[in-house]
């Protein structure tokens, strides 16, 4: 390893480390997805079965196991922790980021650093690799897979096709048949673009398809033996429903995933939209020609990658903004196919672009410094604070454009855009991770719990979110019951329940006569906690 890529190495652990690692466990699991995948592993860790996940001891068949897996090592090696829950994430963010930068130095020297560390530092891909959840392990896999199958179609070596169809089969692992399905339509797309249908054929070779199935099948097969609603509960109830009508409450309308790509890819928005136009732009006037080139078709390629799953799950009746995670890494490495195409060239950016990238990446810094405002106040107030934060920002954006203003500025596009990333996830978690703390999670809400108790009771809860919920079941590792409007889910014995402020009369009307003792309140989530006598039996 030269002293260049010795650098290059240091660059990417140290960005690495800090987006993705520093301060996991600053602030509790957040959602109703963290702390339910959380449990989910922990609870597979302690049966020491690798096959049928569960959730409070029955089966939970709603995703394959790879996250799971993932999390059941993370808790062997470090302890069951909402920081170890995180961790398979973060490394498969950092295996994503080493892939695209072993890739770009491979078939694109020069810009392996722009498109690995751009990567990391989009707003999506820090939020998902920081999150106890599957998206990240299916954009990593599928991340992976594509490149691979790109490394083979330009330069013919089978091995990489291989490594494609590997890390197809863990997408399937991840999160479903949604990973092949996917980059069976991008690859197909782009054959049919290129008039190249040879590639399709070549692609579905006989070693490639088994190296797939013997990585992605047996765990289907187990799961399948071991329960047999698994093919309803995942492939029918879970994938086929979920995508056709809104069985989960996530209805949202067909634009929805516009801006949630524009917000992810903060902050290369600006210059990523300018990479999609002149793209689409030079495919659009030089159709005959443009693909001839591989480093055209390549960037055609890209194109159609970050399209194809935007408008898949847009059509989709259930959208959540994880869905489209595996599009982004697309988006951000057509910017680093801009950069360098321009920076060759010694291009100078045109002001506008300049202008609105500047203050693209400024504006990151402005929420970040009043996040325990906007977290207390739902809302701004102009103050000495504000007043700070909106200076400091502008004086940001001012050298940023200035900057990228001068010749060659479009080289420096990286260094003075990673300066606000990193100001701002550091703000985030140093001056603001207990407000987060206490506003999103269930964490400090089940330690003022266990240091009420002289012994460790049944819990309960009763008109609350499904984040508290879950939550609470992770950070108590029990059970939770949920009050029903028939009295059938109460515990007979003792208990705890939470409840939101205010319910007292309702809950007592609940229990219909036993004693009920109020405790004390969250107030950043405004949740009272009760004790309820237990049931007395009648003779």
């Amino acid at each position: 390893m030269n002293s260049r890529h010795r650098t290059d190495a240091l660059l990417l652990a140290g960005f690495c480390g800090f987006l993705f690692f520093y301060g996991l466990a600053y602030f509790g699991l957040v959602g109703a997805d963290e702390p339910r995948y959380a449990q989910v592993a922990r609870e597979m860790l302690a049966r020491g079965d690798w096959i049928t996940p569960t959730l409070g001891g029955k089966p939970w068949l709603e995703k394959p196991p790879l996250y799971y897996w993932q999390a059941m090592v993370a808790y062997r090696f470090f302890g069951v922790s909402d920081w170890a829950a995180r961790l398979p994430s973060a490394m498969d963010a950092t295996l994503m980021a080493i892939a695209i930068y072993l890739f770009f130095r491979r078939f694109r020297p020069g810009s392996e650093v722009d498109a690995a560390l751009m990567t990391v530092s989009a707003a999506g891909v820090i939020a998902f690799a920081r999150a106890a959840s599957t998206d990240m392990p299916l954009a990593a896999s599928f991340t992976i897979a594509l490149l691979a199958w790109w490394a083979w179609y330009e330069s013919g070596v089978t091995v990489y096709l291989w490594v494609a169809n590997a890390f197809l089969a863990l997408g399937m692992l991840a999160k479903g048949p949604v990973a092949p399905f996917l980059a069976a339509v991008v690859v197909g797309i782009f054959a049919v673009v290129k008039r190249d249908y040879g590639a399709l054929r070549r692609t579905l070779s006989i070693p490639g398809i088994l190296i797939f199935c013997v990585i992605a099948l047996p765990w289907y097969i187990a799961v399948q033996l071991r329960n047999p609603d698994f093919f309803h509960a995942f492939i029918l109830q879970h994938n086929l429903e979920r995508f056709s009508s809104n069985l989960y409450h996530h209805r949202e309308p067909f634009w929805y995933y516009i801006p949630v790509v524009f917000l992810a890819l903060l902050p290369w928005t600006v210059f990523s939209i300018a990479s999609i136009v002149e793209t689409m732009r030079a495919w659009w006037s030089e159709r005959r020609t443009m693909l001839k080139s591989q480093e055209d078709a390549f960037n055609i390629f890209l194109l159609i990658w970050l399209v194809v799953p935007v408008i898949f799950f847009s059509i989709s009746q259930s959208k959540l903004p994880g869905y489209i995670l595996p599009a982004l890494p697309a988006g951000v490495l057509l910017l680093a196919e801009y950069v360098r195409r321009h920076a060759a060239s010694d291009d100078r950016p045109g002001i506008l672009p300049i202008i609105l990238q500047a203050a693209t990446a400024a504006a990151l810094v402005f929420p970040a410094l009043l996040l325990g405002q906007i977290l207390l106040l739902q809302h701004l107030i102009w103050g000495t604070l504000t007043s700070i934060a909106l200076a400091f920002a502008g004086v940001l954006a001012t050298g940023i454009a200035l900057t990228l203003r001068r010749p060659a500025g479009l080289r420096m596009l990286r260094f003075v855009t990673l300066i606000p990333v990193v100001l701002a996830v550091a703000a985030v978690l140093r001056l603001y991770a207990p407000a987060l703390d206490n506003a999103l999670s269930t964490r400090p809400l089940a330690i003022d719990l266990g240091k009420l108790e002289s012994k460790h009771l049944p819990l309960a809860v009763f008109n609350v979110r499904r984040e508290v919920e879950f939550g609470l079941a992770f950070y108590r590792n029990q059970e939770v019951n949920r009050y029903a409007n028939d009295n059938g889910q109460i515990p007979e014995q003792e208990h705890l329940v939470v409840a939101p402020t205010g319910s007292r009369e309702e809950l007592i009307r609940q229990v219909s006569g036993r004693r009920v003792l109020y405790l004390g309140s969250f107030a950043p989530q405004h949740l009272d906690y009760y004790w309820v006598s237990a049931q007395i039996a009648v003779h």
